[in-house]
């Protein structure tokens, strides 16, 4: 199986919004569409039960899938929207018109003016948007000449505002909190309606105050302009690149005229371990001559050298940053869509990747195939037990799990606990010459993981096992001789992977100390019946299990378990409990 192949494209797109493209044999794109959650809506398209003759026909035609992931759906929508206007896709009807989404144009000569439109050519104008809802945008510009009357010109006679020059000066004084509401930006706008609506309450003017409540509503539903089409960026190029030890990650996205275009990553493999910005570089000239670039600015998520007739740019902040932002989210998730791939195709080669990274993460001499995991359990000292868990590539090896009941400690003691399991374990691997870990993992800090290498120390093993341990709180990764801790990115697979051992060891000594703290409730009880000995109390447990059980069995019940003269007597007895 291809690693392009439909089947294992649809089983790793990303549960995120986005916009997906069906292309065909002949590479060309046959349909985009929008979804609130790309997986789902792509993998519906490839359902048995379609009835749509058309879409039966649009499914057979279609050889790859691509994607491109946005932060919400209206941003879907809108891209959508430039997608097939600009590829115009056979089985695209909606949309193929030349229908635009509305802006806001904010006019400040030769008279101030706000304004609904679809044509972005008024160059006295400012333009905000796109926006997905005309009538949002209408309540908007209500609450916002509400807010400001100087632009409600059939209202300026009583306002006595009477010439151009009168309405320019207001306009200059509340460009920027005009500028504000239409961006989205309401809160001190919302906090003057509620004082408004509470004072509105108290003189119990109910209809006047829900008519300012239904205003704080459409003020907190009305969504702020999109990163997909911005007026103010017309034609540029946007590059950005996530890496890993083996291939480099280059996102493009085209925007033309203002909006997003196109989108494409190309793959590198690293030879010689290679730099970001040496990755950036090669994959800026392939892509741009790709697809014959001509944009003479680039956007970047870190600096390059390229020729001196392109304008580069590294944005901190502002439009031109969300677009890169943008650039790099895509490029992280097709980084996770080909990690997801690898693994289903060639699960040796995504094994071994990730334990080379472990190694590198960690600073191991060796990739951790083998890796155990240690837990102590008890409540107050009761019931102390321990519990082992083996990783083999990165995955549970149950079979290999094991518990140890703690014979030499009395009391609550984890430190002394850790350092009798881990001499017991390793003491018996030893002298069955059974292979040792790369790695042990200790659930605790400096502490535990002081315990553990005194028994390492003691068997002679320091130095040939690597070990940490890991603390709950913070996460935070303690080595042996190492006062400071190692903290890794939340999200990085090697994190991952000590965490989830960390967490099996612990469900699995928590599971082993609640079943020996159950028996040992019930034995105590069964001890404390006069007639009961340890051979009987061992035959009431294996058949009725439970304390409960056995003292609510019938008479014949326990005849059949203990014999006729006992079974009476000890029967007798367990009434008075």
């Amino acid at each position: 199986m291809k690693l392009d192949s439909i089947e294992i494209q649809l089983k790793t797109l990303p549960q995120v919004a986005g916009v997906y493209q069906f292309f065909d044999s002949k590479d060309n794109i046959i349909y985009v569409g929008k979804a609130k959650n790309l997986k789902k809506r792509v993998a519906s398209y490839f359902n048995k039960n379609l009835e749509n003759h058309k879409t039966k026909v649009l499914v057979k035609k279609i050889k790859r899938v691509e994607n491109i992931v946005v932060e919400s759906e209206m941003d879907a929508l809108l891209l959508e929207n430039n997608l097939i206007k600009k590829y115009k896709p056979r089985y695209n009807i909606l949309l193929k018109d030349d229908k635009t989404y509305p802006w806001i144009c904010l006019e400040k000569t030769p008279k101030p003016n706000i304004y609904i439109t679809r044509n972005l050519k008024n160059k006295n104008g400012e333009y905000f948007g796109p926006f997905t809802s005309v009538k949002n945008l209408k309540i908007l510009l209500r609450l916002i000449k509400e807010i400001h009357p100087f632009l409600n010109h059939e209202l300026n006679h009583l306002l006595k505002i009477n010439s151009k020059e009168s309405s320019t000066l207001l306009f200059k004084k509340h460009e920027n909190s005009i500028k504000e509401l239409i961006k989205g930006n309401f809160n001190f706008c919302i906090t003057h309606f509620k004082k408004e609506m509470k004072i509105m309450s108290e003189n119990l003017k109910y209809e006047e105050a829900q008519l300012v409540k239904e205003k704080i509503l459409s003020l907190k539903k009305f969504q702020a302009k999109s990163t997909i089409v911005n007026p103010k960026i017309t034609n540029v190029d946007v590059f950005s690149i996530v890496s890993d030890e083996n291939y480099g990650y280059v996102n493009f996205l085209q925007v033309s005229y203002g909006a997003i275009v196109r989108s494409y990553t190309l793959e590198i493999r690293k030879k010689l371990q290679e730099s970001n910005s040496t990755l950036l570089q090669l994959g800026i000239i392939e892509i741009r001559q790709k697809f014959s670039c001509n944009a003479k600015t680039i956007l970047l998520s870190e600096k390059v050298s390229l020729t001196k007739e392109l304008n580069l740019f590294v944005p901190k902040q502002g439009d031109k940053k969300s677009l890169v932002d943008l650039s790099l989210r895509n490029a992280k998730y097709f980084r996770i869509e080909r990690f997801k791939q690898i693994k289903m195709l060639d699960p040796e080669s995504h094994a071994k990747r990730i334990m080379n990274q472990m190694k590198i993460d960690l600073r191991l001499p060796e990739e951790p195939f083998h890796i155990e995991c240690f837990d102590n359990s008890n409540i107050q000292g009761s019931n102390p037990v321990a519990a082992c868990v083996v990783f083999k590539k990165g995955k549970p090896s149950k079979k290999e799990y094991r518990h140890y009941n703690i014979k030499t400690v009395e009391g609550p003691d984890d430190f002394a606990s850790m350092e009798e399991v881990i001499l017991r374990r390793y003491k018996r691997l030893l002298n069955e010459k059974a292979p040792l870990p790369q790695l042990i993992i200790i659930d605790g800090g400096k502490g535990q993981l002081s315990s553990a290498l005194k028994s390492l120390d003691f068997l002679g093993l320091r130095g040939k096992i690597s070990i940490l341990g890991i603390a709950k709180r913070l996460e935070e990764i303690y080595f042996p001789g190492d006062k400071i801790p190692l903290y890794l990115d939340k999200k990085s697979e090697t994190l991952k992977i000590l965490q989830r051992a960390r967490d099996e060891a612990h469900r699995f000594g928590i599971a082993f100390h609640r079943k020996k703290r159950s028996k040992n409730s019930i034995q105590s009880k069964l001890d404390q019946i006069p007639g009961i000995g340890e051979a009987s109390r061992l035959k009431l447990l294996r058949d009725l299990k439970t304390f409960t059980r056995i003292k609510s069995a019938s008479e014949n019940e326990i005849i059949d378990i203990l014999g006729n003269k006992k079974g009476k007597k000890i029967f007798e007895t367990l009434k008075k409990y």
